[in-house]
């Protein structure tokens, strides 16, 4: 059944040239579509013929306006091909995560408050208690870890991975590519080439390690304390403090919250001894191996061949839940990353060891500029470039533009039998066809 829909009602006189509005039809099921969408007016020449008198003119009719989404993207897809993030320069400061404007803003607000006296609001876990939902979630991210550390230490026994030893470059395949890209100290000597040596679990999954602190409120890490603090990766750090339970790691768990003018602590319930359990504890029996890299691929044996798919898709799953999982609690909990360097400090407020030697850390006596951290931070991809043909020739620079990247996890468990997740294949590029090394420059 056919409704008629209408703008606007206007009397036609044929001895007068005015403007009147075009009667569009449209269908039920058309109409409910279109009443989503906004309409405008459009305005173009045509001519209305009522018996034998003939008018021409310019009359505006509704038309619906075509739906625009930005960059050409439809919501719940990936782009075709997608770039990686750019990499920020050595000689300047990280961007802030958040914007410097809003850091003010707060700031300010937390000014006038102490001012005036009144304590600062805080909820869990600002106020040193545990938010109970995201429990259940560390314990769920500390598993995941370690499976994760446990399939990429079995992986390696099949996927060979080469790393360059002037340089922080890493290829997965089995032979180094031929991609002139090295910055290293003799690079100019190898013409950019890398200079490839056996790689290991450290290469493939960054150690990012942080101070262990029995409570992250009390008191703060000098550089003449540093050594008194255990260092674990910030992945643990950060699943401690969200409430995992450790007899090996420690950590104090508060029933009455802080309480904070500005940035000034009234109440913290006192300090407290930190208790070392684990000097009595022998940690070659300790579950505390399990949490690091060091030493994994000794633990392990390595995988039947028909269990290496099966090992593979575990591995991509187990870093895809640490992902997320992480992601969501660093949304509640602080992490605090230098912005020069790659140091990571799990808590409210980032340490005092003089330890930053990256750019103009003389003007800031080796202390970090610590600010609020990321979760490439905590969990850096560390990107490879993505090999379509493991068994193929080595890449070349010449050809550089057409391949893609991937996390070097990802790029493992693939070649290993694994599925690749939706959101790493646009900027793997598999929909690209490398042309042969004649073809390139026949390539517009």
């Amino acid at each position: 059944m056919l409704q008629t829909l209408s703008t606007a009602s206007s009397l036609w006189n044929p001895s007068q040239r005015s403007a009147c509005l075009e009667i569009v039809e449209f269908q039920r099921s058309q109409l409910s579509s279109l009443s989503l969408c906004p309409f405008y007016l459009k305005f173009g020449s045509k001519s209305v013929q009522k018996g034998r008198a003939l008018v021409s003119g310019t009359f505006p009719y509704a038309c619906q306006r075509p739906k625009q989404y930005p960059a050409g993207k439809k919501p719940g897809e990936y782009p075709q091909n997608m770039d990686l993030p750019p990499v920020l320069p050595k000689k300047k400061k990280k961007p802030y995560p958040i914007p410097f404007k809003e850091i003010q803003k707060a700031a300010r607000k937390d000014k006038k408050l102490a001012e005036r006296g009144i304590e600062k609001p805080l909820q869990p876990p600002k106020n040193g208690l545990l938010v109970p939902e995201l429990i259940p979630v560390a314990y769920e991210v500390l598993d995941a870890w370690k499976l994760l550390i446990k399939g990429l230490a079995q992986l390696l026994y099949v996927i060979p991975v080469y790393g360059c030893s002037e340089c922080s470059e890493v290829h997965v395949a089995h032979s180094g590519h031929n991609i002139q890209d090295c910055k290293g100290p003799s690079s100019s000597k190898r013409r950019g080439l890398h200079s490839w040596v056996k790689g290991s679990i450290n290469d493939i999954l960054i150690p990012i390690e942080s101070y262990h602190l029995y409570d992250p409120f009390g008191r703060r890490i000098k550089h003449e304390t540093r050594f008194d603090y255990d260092r674990i990766p910030a992945v643990v750090e950060l699943c401690i403090q969200a409430g995992v339970d450790i007899p090996e790691y420690p950590s104090r768990r508060r029933t009455n919250p802080i309480r904070m003018i500005g940035k000034k602590i009234i109440d913290r319930g006192g300090y407290v001894e930190e208790p070392k359990p684990w000097c009595a504890v022998d940690p070659s029996s300790s579950s505390i191996i399990d949490l690091d890299t060091c030493g994994a691929c000794e633990r392990f044996p390595p995988p039947s061949p028909e269990d290496v798919p099966i090992i593979a898709q575990e591995t991509m799953n187990a870093h895809e839940t640490v992902q997320t999982g992480v992601t969501k609690l660093m949304k509640k909990y602080t992490v605090k990353a230098c912005g020069y360097c790659s140091e990571v400090h799990v808590g409210p407020w980032g340490h005092n060891a003089k330890l930053c030697g990256e750019f103009k850390h003389q003007w800031r006596d080796g202390k970090h500029g610590w600010q609020d951290a990321t979760v490439s931070e905590v969990f850096p991809p560390n990107y490879v470039w993505h090999v379509q043909d493991p068994n193929g020739p080595p890449m070349r620079s010449a050809l550089k533009r057409y391949y893609g990247k991937a996390p070097a996890v990802v790029e493992l468990c693939m070649q290993a039998g694994a599925q690749v997740p939706r959101r790493y294949k646009p900027m793997m590029r598999l929909d690209i066809i490398v042309p042969e090394s004649e073809e390139a420059s026949l390539v517009a």
